[in-house]
């Protein structure tokens, strides 16, 4: 099958390139963030930085015992109740912060730049402490 009439093809072709002009025109439109939602659900959330580094997160830790950054489970002996948790992370992937709360209580660690240095401020049950670790393990508790 020939098309001879060269007017069909050019009417043929400015119908097309009209679609094409059309199309293309709904597709570039600016980027609009969408409205804020009322209330975000989750189990976990996680703030990345630009490298894909977990920086910042808060879930809900259940009930067992302590488990590291590795998965391996710390002390067998000692179970945690469930627990809310929320840890800022410093650059080299150590929680710097750390607030928990949980049935009975809760806690806030505050970690320095040298290890183990540390303040833990805890409050469980009727009692209260501050715990003071310097770079060398030393400890010192406060308590009311």
């Amino acid at each position: 099958m020939t098309m001879e009439n060269p007017k069909v093809l050019r009417v043929l072709t400015a119908i097309n390139l009209a679609l094409l002009v059309v199309l293309l025109w709904n597709q570039v439109r600016p980027v609009q963030a969408s409205a804020p939602v009322d209330v975000l659900r989750a189990h976990k959330l996680e703030i990345v930085d630009e490298k894909g580094m977990v920086r910042s997160s808060i879930q809900i830790v259940p009930a067992g015992p302590a488990i590291n950054a590795a998965g391996k489970v710390v002390n067998p002996e000692k179970t945690y109740p469930e627990q809310v948790l929320f840890r800022l992370i410093r650059p080299d992937g150590r929680p710097s912060v750390k607030i928990a709360t949980w049935e009975e209580g809760s806690a806030m660690d505050l970690g320095g730049g040298v290890d183990p240095t540390y303040i833990t401020i805890n409050a469980e049950g009727g009692d209260a402490s501050m715990t003071f670790t310097d770079k060398d393990g030393k400890k010192k508790v406060v308590k009311p």
